[in-house]
């Protein structure tokens, strides 16, 4: 375990990047040393923004830091990431980890070898709304997803499954601790030569289904969580920040922390709804997904998704996706 700072460094300042670059330049664990882009420019103007180093080429950051966030356009993820781990940096990808489980398993095996750290960036994972679940035992039986948003040019380089999708099936793959047994998709494109919506029913080994829909043709956003188990009903609003838990008790006065009760009978006997209001605490969920990054590189935490996680929902993802194309064509 280590004390010190980390010396860091961001590769990708785009939309997402320069956040990365803004937050690592004030947390106190770690040591900002400097961002590549591609972009000379747009590198320089973040720089500068942030006091810290532009440089121009890759393997010079490498040759000073001992971490990078790598923000890039999926399709450089690869490449970008197993130049930082032949070098013996740990990385911290954005999601998806890579386009293709080839790929994944390339940078999981470089890194188990050169004894590095993957995070990745499934940043939904410490949505302060998902968090207020934490209190209650959750063990679903149903869980409906819904993730809807307006149309935009950035992420279009991947389909809707890899962009937005995936948020999804990692919160589902936190939730339910049981392998996939089957998968059911559709899915269509609307506006891009990719799919833009879809749709997919996924049955656990364990019983459980989960039923998650994403579209990027959509007038409002919308991501909402609902889950159903045995005396529990949770429904979580991801935009909004709001939980709420309705328990199923059979003495009101056992479950003090709820805020009202109200009673039912069913089979004979009464029965009360006990319903709650978790307190959602707000926080920058990316600033504290890097933080938790910098501390893992210490060995004072562990990575909240780590590479092996974000290989397993690229996993259901890439099976979702292949089934639609297959229903399509």
């Amino acid at each position: 375990m280590r004390n010190e700072s980390i010396k860091v460094g961001v590769i990708g300042v785009g939309h997402l990047g320069q956040h990365h670059t803004k937050h690592y330049a004030s947390l106190q664990d770690a040591e900002l040393v400097g961002v590549y882009d591609t972009d000379t420019d747009r590198a320089i103007s973040i720089a500068s923004q942030n006091r810290t180093k532009p440089f121009t080429e890759l393997s010079s950051l490498l040759d000073v830091v001992e971490a990078v966030s790598i923000v890039t356009p999926t399709k450089f993820h690869v490449d970008v990431a197993a130049a930082c781990i032949q070098a013996g940096k740990h990385v911290f990808i954005e999601k998806p980890i890579t386009t293709t489980l080839e790929e994944a398993d390339r940078l999981l095996l470089l890194a188990k070898e050169k004894g590095t750290m993957i995070q990745v960036g499934h940043i939904e994972r410490l949505n302060p709304a998902l968090l207020a679940l934490q209190p209650f035992t959750i063990n679903p039986k149903f869980i409906e997803i819904q993730r809807l948003a307006p149309y935009t040019t950035r992420g279009t380089d991947v389909p809707v499954v890899l962009d937005l999708m995936i948020h999804d099936i990692d919160i589902l793959l936190s939730l339910v601790d049981s392998p996939v047994n089957t998968i059911r998709a559709t899915g269509l494109s609307i506006l891009t030569d990719s799919v833009d919506i879809a749709h997919a029913r996924i049955r656990f080994g364990n019983g459980t289904v989960a039923s998650i829909m994403s579209s990027r043709v959509a007038k409002d956003k919308v991501r909402k969580v609902k889950v159903f188990q045995r005396d529990l009903y949770a429904t979580i609003d991801l935009l909004l920040g709001l939980t709420e838990i309705y328990k199923v008790v059979g003495d009101p006065d056992e479950d003090s922390q709820a805020l009202m009760t109200a009673p039912f009978e069913y089979d004979g006997s009464e029965r009360f709804i006990a319903y709650h209001k978790p307190p959602v605490i707000s926080g920058d969920a990316l600033r504290m997904e890097l933080d938790n990054f910098i501390k893992s590189v210490q060995g004072q935490e562990t990575p909240i998704v780590s590479g092996k996680a974000g290989r397993e929902a690229l996993e259901v993802a890439m099976e979702i996706q292949r089934i639609i194309i297959q229903d399509i064509h």
